[in-house]
């Protein structure tokens, strides 16, 4: 198919219509031995990362891979069956289940047409590029009776479950508060000219979908995407959600906080958009949560590969009645309030979460899986609120910022920490200075913001849809 020729009518006879085309194909009743066939939608790193490692799984074959650059699916070998179009997967009839990962944009409204077509889906993290595609796919999900499990494979992680255990038993006393970061560094992603032209190998058509077909404005096609609104979520959604999640395994929430303000900006002068520097700071159930995220060099601290905090790059950092856990992919430790070391906590980072999204497959059910769709939703909103309630805000002096953070003791230890760390990187925050939000209210029940705030917040909550790659209101 050539770029651009993928025409609305050819394209709505699959989707304005696929609930009544797709439901003829409900999907293969699995047993427990019976081999459970995979389709790869997406790619680039972790789409190449799980082509491998649902492969080594025995009883998997993976028939089809699909990405919109076709020079991506050379990766897959001669005998996997390769399709530009999503779609084409979608409806083979002997594929069980998809793998979807695509940019952020894309992950809802390939999810449900997935579901549809009697498919179950992992989906990469963040499973959505706005509060309403999240549960727009919880809602598909249940209707179609889907199993489906996110990509935050730390719900597969020993160390994460079994510290989740323990302070939820009491064994630390109560969680006073929390730091949730990721500060590692990264560069900037320079700046252009004009409009880019796509790869000639991609079909930007299909890979922007729901999305504008706005020009390209990055030097780097494929990853920088994450840092531009109109196709990703940031350093929050693309590593922010991990710990996110583990915030909230650790402390047993099956809901999100009802507040957040945030600051920080984009520090780099590049063609990105997300902050680069970001705070948010939450309180919930009585435990006071600060989102630290952290982009840019810290050449007083902690160097080229970013700042450290708390003796952390990244992670959760719990304070309890009875002591302190830092815990982070892989492993944790729990000290006593005297800083002396009574647990540590070793995990494998969730290498068996592949495994987990197949056992439940095979099972009939998703009450096994380490990560379920709605639980992938919740922790992705704490991501949303976070972006909020930055891009509401305006600029504030310094000043206005540690007046919005005084009431706790982290959040100002963090905001002048990252104020070190932009002196160290000789900005000056006088001509370019934090972006500062309103505190935002959310209602959970409706999924929406309220009060002062509330219409300036409620523009990000659901997004335009580019037709006719429109996101169904009812799956």
């Amino acid at each position: 198919m050539k770029k651009g020729t993928f025409s609305r009518r050819r394209f709505l006879a699959g989707t304005a219509a696929a609930g009544a085309a797709f439901s003829l194909f409900p999907g293969r009743v699995l047993g427990a031995n019976d081999r459970v066939n995979i389709g790869i939608i997406g790619l680039g790193g972790k789409g190449g990362a799980h082509l491998a490692d649902f492969g080594k799984i025995p009883n998997v074959e993976i028939l089809a891979v699909c990405d919109a650059d076709k020079e991506r699916m050379e990766k897959a070998g001669e005998k996997i069956a390769k399709h530009q179009d999503l779609r084409r997967l979608i409806e083979m009839k002997d594929i069980d289940a998809v793998v979807i990962a695509t940019p952020d944009h894309w992950h809802c409204l390939a999810a449900i047409m997935a579901f549809q077509a009697g498919k179950h889906a992992y989906v990469e993290k963040p499973v959505s590029h706005c509060i309403w595609e999240g549960r727009k796919m919880v809602e598909a999900a249940r209707k179609y009776n889907r199993i489906v499990q996110t990509g935050t494979q730390q719900r597969s992680c020993p160390a994460v479950q079994e510290c989740a255990k323990d302070i939820q038993s009491g064994m630390y006393g109560k969680v006073l508060w929390v730091h949730c970061s990721k500060l590692d560094a990264r560069e900037p992603i320079g700046k252009v000219g004009g409009p880019q032209p796509p790869p000639e190998t991609v079909d930007y058509n299909l890979w922007a979908g729901p999305a504008p077909m706005a020009p390209i404005m990055r030097k780097e096609f494929h990853y920088d995407w994450h840092w531009q609104w109109d196709w990703g979520t940031g350093e929050m959604g693309n590593w922010g959600v991990h710990y996110l999640d583990d915030l909230r395994h650790l402390l047993g929430w099956d809901d999100v906080p009802g507040n957040a303000i945030a600051a920080g900006n984009r520090w780099w002068d590049d063609d990105g958009e997300t902050p680069n520097m970001h705070m948010c700071l939450m309180e919930h159930r009585g435990t006071k949560i600060v989102i630290d995220i952290r982009n840019m060099k810290d050449p007083k601290k902690g160097g080229d590969q970013g700042a450290v905090y708390l003796k952390s790059r990244g992670g959760n950092y719990l304070m309890c009645e009875n002591g302190y856990i830092s815990i982070a992919r892989g492993g944790g430790k729990a000290f006593d309030k005297d800083g002396k070391q009574i647990k540590q906590y070793k995990g494998t980072g969730g290498s068996g979460h592949d495994a987990n999204f197949i056992n439940a497959i095979r099972d009939g059910s998703n009450k096994s899986l380490a990560a379920e769709i709605e639980v992938g939703h919740m922790s992705t909103v704490l991501c949303h609120q976070a972006n909020i309630a930055f891009r509401v805000g305006k600029a504030a002096s310094v000043e206005e910022v540690r007046e919005s953070v005084k009431q706790h003791e982290d959040a100002v230890n963090t905001l002048e920490s990252m104020i070190e760390q932009l002196e160290g990187n000789a900005v000056d925050l006088k001509a370019k200075p934090f972006i500062l939000g309103p505190k935002l209210t959310y209602d959970a029940k409706t999924e929406t913001f309220t009060g002062d705030h509330a219409k300036e917040a409620n523009r990000f909550v659901k997004r335009v849809y580019r037709e006719p790659f429109i996101i169904p209101e009812n799956g």
